[in-house]
């Protein structure tokens, strides 16, 4: 129990160790391949929803507004507190060229620094995060990772957004622009 008074089992979530998590990869991308990627995407946003009402209530419980009545600034810190107290790190939310919201975390949970990956791997992630900020904005978002201590980054990043944006961004990464100089050629 956090100092919040949050329960994880009254809110449908447990508590697993970053080894275990870890392990879970290594061992999904052993037998699995590249495939493990999707099936790490697809369990995190299963989780989004729980997530989120997990979040609604422990808004409620510091007496907050619902998501979608906080303001950005409440918004943004009550958020980065959330996910915090839950064990995933640090969160910053920001923006980049007003074209995508952007999460940033020197401490993400997921990351695993020194595994030598050679793709950003915070899959479980992204698919968590598609499905919890898609409800906050009562619309479909998708998220893709772009920096990734995983592979050697100070941070984790991740850029949220339409699934038309970010498939421009994609499509121009994929054509060897950076990602930053992807999103503003796209404003």
């Amino acid at each position: 129990m956090s100092n919040t008074g949050m329960k994880l089992t009254d809110n449908g979530m447990m508590a697993v160790t970053r080894d275990s998590f870890a392990a879970l990869r290594a061992a999904l991308m052993r037998d699995t391949g590249y495939a493990a990627f999707g099936y790490l995407q697809e369990a995190g946003y299963a989780g989004g929803a729980q997530l989120f009402e997990a979040f609604t209530g422990w808004l409620a419980a510091r007496e907050a507004a619902a998501p979608g009545s906080l303001s950005v600034d409440e918004f943004q810190h009550l958020a980065a507190e959330f996910f915090g107290e839950c064990g995933w790190g640090s969160l910053q939310l920001g923006e980049l060229h007003d074209a995508v919201a952007t999460l940033d975390s020197a401490d993400w949970a997921e990351a695993a620094p020194g595994s030598g990956m050679e793709h950003p791997c915070c899959h479980f992630t992204s698919g968590m995060f598609s499905d919890f900020f898609g409800r906050v904005a009562d619309a479909p978002l998708a998220v893709m990772e772009v920096e990734c201590r995983s592979v050697g980054a100070a941070r984790c990043r991740f850029l949220l957004g339409s699934t038309e944006v970010l498939q421009r961004v994609y499509e121009e990464m994929a054509a060897g622009s950076p990602y930053e100089q992807a999103v503003g050629a796209i404003v």
